[in-house]
């Protein structure tokens, strides 16, 4: 049974009041992949428009909070936090993003975590976009997700 489909074929937003309020992480990973030159140059901070790691990061976090905004059928929730970090790879010229989202909660939060991974990947396109317009967002998933009725789960291929 679709849990978004009401009595008549309808989209609905579920109700969660029936469920109890348990501590939630959601952690989702993605990648964006650019020339070497790009690179080089968000690595030592040479890209005009700034600092692009400090501005994906505040944009990942934003777009944590924003997800219920973007997302039809997500609820609105109270974020307890929105961390991000970043890997740099340097032998495929590509920047691996990592968010973890917390709330305690009556639904999870993976669509923030994979909505900030999404907006940060965004981002970092956005500021380096005069000079690469080759880069590749790619590989977004969720890594693990724990609390919740589903209890937690681990991405086996990390």
């Amino acid at each position: 049974m679709l849990t978004h489909i009401n009595d008549q074929g309808y989209a609905k937003m579920v109700s969660v009041d029936e469920k109890e309020d348990t501590m939630r992480i959601a952690i989702a990973i993605g990648e964006i992949s650019m020339s070497e030159e790009t690179f080089r140059r968000v690595k030592q901070g040479g890209i005009k428009k700034g600092d692009v790691l400090t501005v994906a990061q505040v944009a990942g976090i934003m777009g944590a909070k924003k997800t219920s905004d973007l997302i039809p059928m997500c609820h609105p929730l109270n974020l307890l936090g929105v961390d991000l970090s970043f890997e740099l790879i340097e032998k495929e010229n590509t920047i691996r993003i990592s968010s973890e989202v917390k709330v305690q909660g009556k639904t999870g939060v993976e669509m923030e975590a994979l909505t900030s991974v999404s907006v940060a990947a965004l981002t970092i396109y956005d500021m380096c976009k005069a000079m690469d317009k080759d880069m590749v967002i790619q590989k977004i998933y969720l890594s693990e997700k724990i609390g919740g009725k589903s209890g937690h789960y681990k991405r086996s291929e990390d």
